[in-house]
């Protein structure tokens, strides 16, 4: 029986034996004999038996007290009957109260010390040293002792031997000396201590060079010049073309359209730059207007070099031509393995051949136009040709991306920070800087958590392969694991070609990051000036971003950073110059890494630290009401089409409101209520995923986000087809107008239930 006691109980009756002792004391006698039970106190100073008596007829007074308290001492009745039910109530309050106290104090000694103290503690309070107090819950530090353990380990940090160290060697993707590193980051990661570690294996078809392509300048049927390039443009489209040269400029979609007023396109070769759109863009709106190749060269004057000192000599740059990421013969679904899924081929790869140029051959083909007067008006006349010759061959490659976990409080939600391992060439500045800054960040916040902080979310790191070919590894884990990740990942942050100047900070990114990273990037200094940034935001990202997909694709709210001058890429990106040499000129390395990775470390620790998520879901009002403003400024046209924006002005509404009501829960909500603060979190992370268009299948069109993604279900597409009424009527199709507005009104109305929350809150009009 004595096991079954409370733990301090001997030391509670002694006490409660203390205060009964008091108590008699101030009414001036010894306990008398309690009504059904009495500790009655005996001669030989034995107070351990109990009497029980029944209880006889007492007075009170001269007042008749109905059942009376039978007294021993002195043969006199007791005290009124009254006063001992008050010492009755008295006493059992104080049993309680002392065991729940000793109860308490056993408990909340320290469940480890080194000098004793939680011994001391224990045998104190009456707990042995084999019981087992509850455990206790993992404590939260406050944002700012987060913050300065996280900068003290940054100021420790050197980047400068390990980027050397990867960018010593080439690394093509599914190459022996990419799959060396590969088992570097894995035995990096291990070793920083992560929870798990492992990889994610692909079989994957690229495109190799054979080194034989060639662009030839005819003059009748003979060559007047010729060059066999050292680079080229994977998923080019091999084929012979020849064709009349014409210059496109950046090969814009408004550059093409505008050279297509003074020449039919047709069957030309386009000369392009390669700045401001991807390549596989420029490919895209060339083959649009029917063109039979492309060649792009770097203009230096669009580029950014070291030191600043401008040179003629840039080599001929790699790029690929899918329009599209991942492996295009495995569209929509993953390429575990190719032989589970029949033959398929994405939409995206061109049907024409596309070839660089290094820039002084670029400028060479650029002055034989001018001189001809074939740059600017009167075109019809020119006739200089040029026969482009490609011959990539295709190539299947096993490919590994590596990835790493600091499990958090809630493991099943996670933010992950990525970065691509490979390149053509020594790629300095595209991979070995976002690689290092990745394991770097791994071994950092890994060591945090030794040291004390827990993370409420889990944090993944994933080192990407065969990035340079259109985020292959990133897009193919995407198409593995879509319907988990849409789930649990809350953010992906992109490190790759992050330092490609120090001039400014180009930022790109979801709308629900922007206030996070506006307000952490106050408290991060300009790494040149000392003084604040001033970064340039920009929504939705370029498709040859790692970010795309992840957006558009997956509908996970996603950012990426460049700092670089202006809008100029770095001159020797994607070329055989990206060595470590030269971009120990263009910046100081360690500085510049340590600012970046600072804005980076700081996004993850917001992500992972804070009760609520700091994603701001109502900036995506902002947008929609934006995008709806600029159907309104067709209101004429809408109109005699029986059709106007009501529907969606109603849908937007809704969504405004539910925006309203998340905001009211988390004011009203206990942050202490974790299931409940969870299931409010997790409506946050439904909003980016409800802006993916559900209508079309990801197999056909895999960039499904209506603000940010590609094709006819975007808002841009619908603005762009009612335009139509005033540029050329005769390709307006009413039909097809109205089946945009109706699912992309519904799609709005869908984001808005998501966010309302359960079916039972739900309660419009629609």
């Amino acid at each position: 029986m004595a096991a079954l006691l409370p733990v301090g109980f001997d030391q509670a009756v002694m006490k409660m034996d203390r205060a009964r002792t008091t108590i008699t004391n101030i009414f001036g006698r010894v306990p008398l004999t309690y009504t059904r039970f009495s500790l009655t106190p005996q001669t030989d100073g034995d107070s351990s038996q109990v009497e029980m008596k029944l209880a006889d007829e007492e007075e009170c007074g001269d007042q008749p007290m109905g059942d009376h308290l039978v007294s021993h001492q002195s043969g006199k009745n007791g005290c009124k009957s009254l006063c001992f039910k008050i010492l009755v109530v008295v006493l059992l309050f104080l049993i309680g109260f002392l065991i729940g106290y000793l109860t308490y104090r056993g408990r909340a000694c320290p469940r480890q010390s080194s000098n004793g103290d939680s011994e001391a503690c224990l045998m104190a309070n009456g707990v042995t040293e084999d019981e087992e107090p509850e455990p206790a819950m993992p404590t939260i530090m406050y944002w700012s002792s987060v913050r300065a353990m996280f900068v003290k380990k940054l100021d420790a940090t050197s980047f400068v031997t390990q980027i050397s160290r990867m960018a010593s060697d080439a690394r093509d993707a599914g190459g022996d000396n990419e799959d060396n590193l590969a088992k570097m980051v894995h035995d990096n990661f291990n070793s920083a201590g992560l929870d798990k570690v492992w990889d994610d294996e692909h079989y994957v078809t690229l495109q190799d060079f054979t080194r034989n392509n060639n662009v030839t300048l005819l003059n009748g049927d003979s060559a007047e010049w010729m060059r066999t390039p050292t680079s080229y443009v994977a998923y080019s489209y091999a084929a012979s073309v020849t064709g009349n040269l014409v210059y496109g400029n950046q090969g814009t979609e408004k550059d093409l359209k505008d050279l297509s007023g003074k020449i039919d396109l047709k069957g030309k070769v386009i000369l392009m730059r390669s700045a401001l759109i991807p390549f596989s863009e420029k490919v895209r709106n060339a083959e649009r207007v029917g063109a039979a190749g492309v060649l792009i060269y770097p203009e230096p004057m669009d580029m950014r070099f070291p030191d600043g000192k401008y040179s003629d000599d840039i080599e001929a740059p790699f790029g690929h031509a899918h329009f599209g990421t991942g492996d295009p013969f495995t569209p929509g679904f993953p390429s575990f393995n190719h032989t589970q899924f029949p033959p398929s081929i994405s939409s995206g790869l061109p049907q024409i051949p596309v070839q660089t140029l290094s820039s002084n051959d670029g400028r060479v083909l650029y002055d034989k136009l001018q001189s001809a007067g074939c740059v600017g008006s009167g075109l019809s006349g020119c006739t200089l040709k040029v026969l482009l010759q490609v011959n990539n061959t295709m190539a299947d490659k096993k490919i590994y991306n590596v990835f790493g976990v600091i499990k958090g409080l809630e493991p099943d939600r996670y933010v992950v920070v990525g970065a691509q391992r490979d390149a053509v060439g020594m790629g300095t500045c595209k991979a070995a800087v976002g690689t290092s800054l990745l394991m770097e960040l791994a071994r950092m916040l890994s060591e945090m958590v030794k040291e004390g902080y827990k993370p409420r979310r889990s944090i993944v790191f994933a080192s990407w392969s065969a990035g340079d070919y259109g985020a292959v590894g990133a897009t193919e884990w995407l198409e593995g694991y879509l319907t988990t990740l849409h789930l649990k990942a809350i953010s992906y942050i992109s490190l790759d070609a992050i330092i490609q100047g120090s001039e400014s900070l180009q930022v790109s990114t979801s709308p629900l990051l922007y206030n996070m990273i506006v307000k952490i990037l106050k408290e991060i200094p300009d790494p040149v000036s000392n003084g604040q940034m001033s970064p340039k935001f920009s929504y939705g990202f370029p498709m040859d971003d790692s970010a795309y997909p992840f957006l558009t694709y997956s509908g996970i709210p996603s950012a990426s950073f460049r700092f670089q001058k202006e809008d100029r890429r770095y001159a020797y990106l994607g070329t055989d110059d990206d060595t470590f040499e030269h971009f120990d000129k263009l910046v100081n390395i360690n500085s510049m890494c340590r600012t970046a990775a600072n804005i980076t470390g700081q996004i993850i620790l917001r992500l992972t630290h804070d009760h609520k998520l700091p994603l701001d879901f109502t900036k995506y009002t902002e947008e929609l009401l934006r995008r709806t403003m600029d159907l309104n400024k067709q209101k004429g046209a809408l109109i005699n089409m029986n059709l106007d924006v009501k529907w969606m002005n109603s849908a937007l509404g809704d969504f405004n409101r539910a925006v309203a009501t998340l905001k009211k829960d988390f004011l009203d909500s206990d942050l202490e209520n974790n299931p409940f603060l969870r299931s409010l979190n997790d409506r946050i992370m439904k909003v980016e995923h409800s802006m993916l268009f559900p209508y079309v299948s990801p197999k056909e069109s895999p960039f499904r986000h209506i603000l940010y993604g590609y094709g006819n279900h975007t808002f841009d597409a619908m603005k762009k087809h009612l335009d139509l009424l005033k540029e050329d009527k005769s390709k307006f199709n009413e039909d097809v107008f109205k089946n945009q507005l109706a699912l992309l009104t519904w799609t709005v109305q869908s984001a808005a239930n998501a966010l309302e929350g359960e079916i039972w809150e739900i309660d419009n009009e629609f």
